[in-house]
C-alpha cells in the first residue's frame, strides 16, 4: 500500500469514529447506551434462570435505565415473577410492564 491510500483509510476511520460517537439532543451517550444494554442483557438472563418465567415469550428493552417488558405470559403469576425479576437487576429505575396474560 502507498503512503497516500493509508492516510485516506486513517483519515475515514477517524471520521467514522467521530462522527460516530456524537450526541445530540434526544440521543444518548455510548456510555448511556452500553448501561441500557448491559440491564437488558441482566434482566434476559434472570429470566432465563428462573422456572417460573418462559424467557423466550418475553421481550425486554431497555432506555435510560428503564425497563419495558412485553409478550406473553400463561398466568398473572409469571407476569408478576418477570416484572420482579426485572426489578432486582442493578441500574433499573423503572418498569414498563407490557406483558399479557394469555391462557393456553
Amino acid at each position: 500500500m502507498s503512503a497516500q491510500t493509508i492516510l485516506v483509510a486513517a483519515a475515514a476511520v477517524i471520521m467514522l469514529a467521530v462522527s460516530g460517537c456524537a450526541v445530540t439532543r434526544g440521543q444518548q451517550s455510548v456510555g448511556e447506551y452500553v448501561d441500557d444494554a448491559a440491564i437488558t442483557t441482566a434482566v434476559k438472563a434472570r429470566h432465563a434462570q428462573s422456572r417460573e418465567v418462559a424467557a423466550t415469550s418475553i421481550g425486554v428493552e431497555t432506555l435510560d435505565g428503564t425497563v419495558m417488558l412485553s409478550g406473553f405470559a400463561t398466568s398473572a403469576n409469571e407476569r408478576s415473577m418477570a416484572e420482579s425479576l426485572a426489578r432486582e437487576v442493578n441500574g433499573v429505575k423503572a418498569i414498563e410492564n407490557q406483558i399479557v396474560v394469555r391462557r393456553p
